[in-house]
């Protein structure tokens, strides 16, 4: 997708998410989340802070720095001690003064984000382990981003109860994004049945395919959301569905 398109998805989900958040009670704050380390208190709390390095690249660079002497002390993972202190960072915020910080950093996320110049999306980056290989710049503002943010709805909605709204143009469109990269990823035949607002039929020659295409490779038909979970880590999947792609 193009930078264009990638903002528009972002801008839905972050209003999507802050929808979400406005409706918790005062016990929706302590639900466990799938991420065994965080209640939903916590994982707001990260939430809210990739959207502070998305509103400035000062924070953003803050935090790399505090995030990287941290793992290289502890010898953990780059990903996971950033994540950490941003947690941290907002531990101390009430349910009240963590909602009105998230509606107030969304529209400076976006802004953040959108205004990248074409050659700053093109700089190539190595998001380090448990990823492999080099990123471009544009991968992380324009998908992954957006990819985590939308997860992290999902989270919010299991551990709540609180209604997960999809449709088609948008969640539909996450969903294709994460199936095509999964299918470069392995790089073998299959057909993909994935149900739901966000689903659709796929297979390895042609994405997305009519329902019935593709007679080889493995067949498989979930929920589109179970297969997204699966593929980010939340869930376990054998075969093809063993094959992860970053959220």
């Amino acid at each position: 997708m193009n930078h264009a398109e990638a903002m528009g998805l972002a801008a839905t989900e972050y209003d999507r998410l802050i929808a979400v958040v406005d409706k918790l009670g005062p016990d929706d704050w302590h639900q466990q989340t799938d991420n065994d380390l965080w209640d939903v208190r916590a994982m707001l709390g990260h939430v809210l802070g990739t959207m502070d390095s998305n509103a400035s690249v000062e924070e953003a660079m803050r935090q790399r720095a505090a995030a990287g002497e941290a793992a290289a002390a502890g010898g953990g993972h780059f990903i996971d001690a950033l994540s950490a202190l941003q947690v941290e960072k907002h531990a101390a915020l009430s349910p009240a003064e963590m909602v009105d910080r998230l509606r107030a950093m969304a529209p400076q996320a976006l802004r953040g984000r959108s205004n990248m110049p074409p050659e700053v999306l093109a700089t190539s980056m190595t998001p380090g382990p448990p990823f492999v290989g080099e990123w471009t710049l544009g991968f992380l503002i324009d998908v992954i981003y957006t990819r985590d943010t939308w997860m992290h709805r999902i989270d919010l909605c299991r551990a709540t109860g609180h209604e997960l709204v999809l449709t088609e143009d948008h969640d539909g469109r996450i969903v294709a994004d994460v199936v095509a990269e999964w299918a470069r990823t392995h790089d073998l035949p299959f057909t993909l049945v994935l149900a739901g607002p966000a689903g659709g039929t796929y297979t390895s020659a042609d994405l997305p395919a009519p329902p019935g295409g593709g007679d080889s490779g493995e067949h498989l038909g979930l929920d589109a959301v179970e297969f997204c979970r699966i593929l980010s880590g939340r869930g376990t999947g054998s075969g093809l569905l063993a094959q992860g792609v970053p959220f």
